[in-house]
C-alpha cells in the first residue's frame, strides 16, 4: 500500500517499517548489538522509524525509562534470561506502549499499524499490550518466556 499523495496519513491503513527500522531489527535479532529498539510513527515520512537503541549493557529500567509517560511508542526487547534447566536463553519481545494519558489520535494510529509492523519484524517471540509499567514488568517477561 502507497501513501503517496496523501496529505496526513489514514489512521485506519496503518504505517510500514522504514527500511532503516527493519535493519536495526534485525541487528537486534542477529547480531546482538541492541538490547532493546524504540519506534514511533513519523506521519510526516509516513513510517515507523527507529526513536532510540539501547546498547546490550543497558537494563529493563533503562529501556522502560525510554519510553515517554504522555505518548504511544512501539519498542523490541531481547530478553536474556535463564532455564530452570539451567540453559541460557533469549527471547524477543515485541511491546505496544499506549499509555491511558496519550491522546486518542495517536492510540488509534498506533493500534491500526502494530500488525503491519508485527509482520515486518519476523522473529518475535512474544508481544505485550501495555497501557501501564505494571503491564509490562520484568516478572511479566520472566512469566512469559519460562
Amino acid at each position: 500500500m502507497s501513501f503517496t499523495g496523501l496529505g496526513r496519513p489514514n489512521a485506519t491503513s496503518g504505517m510500514c517499517a522504514a527500511g532503516h527500522a527493519k535493519d536495526t531489527f534485525l541487528e537486534l535479532k542477529r547480531k546482538k548489538i541492541y538490547r532493546y529498539l524504540v519506534f514511533r510513527i513519523d506521519e510526516k515520512k509516513r513510517k515507523v522509524v527507529v526513536e532510540k537503541t539501547g546498547d546490550p549493557a543497558e537494563t529493563y529500567d533503562d529501556f522502560t525509562a525510554s519510553l515517554p509517560e504522555n505518548d504511544c511508542r512501539y519498542a523490541v526487547y531481547d530478553f536474556d534470561f535463564v532455564t530452570s534447566d539451567n540453559c541460557q536463553k533469549s527471547k524477543i519481545f515485541f511491546i505496544a506502549w499506549s499509555p491511558s494519558s496519550s491522546r486518542i489520535r495517536s492510540k488509534v494510529l498506533y493500534a491500526t499499524s502494530k500488525h503491519r509492523l508485527r509482520e515486518e519484524l519476523d522473529g518475535i517471540h512474544y508481544e505485550i499490550q501495555a497501557t501501564d509499567p505494571t503491564e509490562m514488568d520484568l516478572e511479566v517477561l520472566k512469566d512469559r518466556a519460562n
